[in-house]
């Protein structure tokens, strides 16, 4: 896809999404990283239930590792693999307060060296709240820039190397979330709403599959 046309994909969307931002609930920088975690495979309505009461008790490492892996199972049971999320949380906590005191840390080869924290993970950390400029790729962001045309790539890691390449600078701070609103409102897995959609002259999917 030609960048006049990417440009043109990113205009569009954006006036559907015109102020695109995270929809986790967190205090601080630590508690947004304990959400991101607690999101993989599971919505942001779930985990936001959960953490309500969760954050009302643990804003930092240190009271994590006091709550304890088999109380935190407790306050995050409702959300999907619950089990392996608390344990990699505790050790996450721990090792922030052992080797980081007590902070997070800001480069990317750290944060995905923690329990838990994979590439997107850490790019939403990154860009959410260091404001830099990565286009993590989850379900939707997969879904959504194949299916349009702004990438052809099978895995979601190389899919985020060719979008952090070929989107234009001015839109890789909001890119992720755009695509992500884009990908839960109308560019759904099933049924995706392709009438209603703003980029559907541009897009693929459509081109190859909704002829009529």
């Amino acid at each position: 896809m030609r960048i006049a046309t990417i440009e043109k994909v990113f205009n569009l969307l954006a006036k559907d999404y015109p102020n695109p931002q995270t929809e986790l609930k967190y205090i601080n920088h630590y508690t947004f990283l304990i959400s991101v975690i607690l999101s993989a495979q599971a919505t942001d309505i779930s985990v936001n239930k959960a953490t309500r009461k969760l954050f009302k008790i643990v804003k930092n490492s240190k009271e994590m590792v006091e709550l304890g892996e088999t109380n935190l199972k407790k306050y995050i049971k409702t959300i999907g693999l619950y089990n392996a999320k608390a344990k990699n949380i505790i050790k996450l906590s721990r090792i922030l307060l052992s080797k980081y005191n007590n902070k997070i840390p800001k480069d990317f080869k750290s944060l995905i060296s923690l329990p838990g924290v994979g590439n997107k993970t850490a790019s939403v950390y990154q860009n959410s709240i260091l404001s830099v400029p990565r286009i993590a790729v989850d379900t939707h962001v997969f879904r959504v820039s194949n299916r349009v045309g702004l990438t052809k790539s099978r895995t979601a890691d190389l899919t985020q190397i060719s979008l952090e390449r070929i989107v234009p600078k001015k839109w890789l701070m909001t890119a992720h979330h755009i695509l992500i609103f884009h990908g839960r409102k109308i560019c759904k897995a099933r049924n995706p709403l392709c009438k209603i959609c703003s980029v559907n002259k541009i897009c693929y999917y459509r081109r190859e599959n909704l002829q009529s």
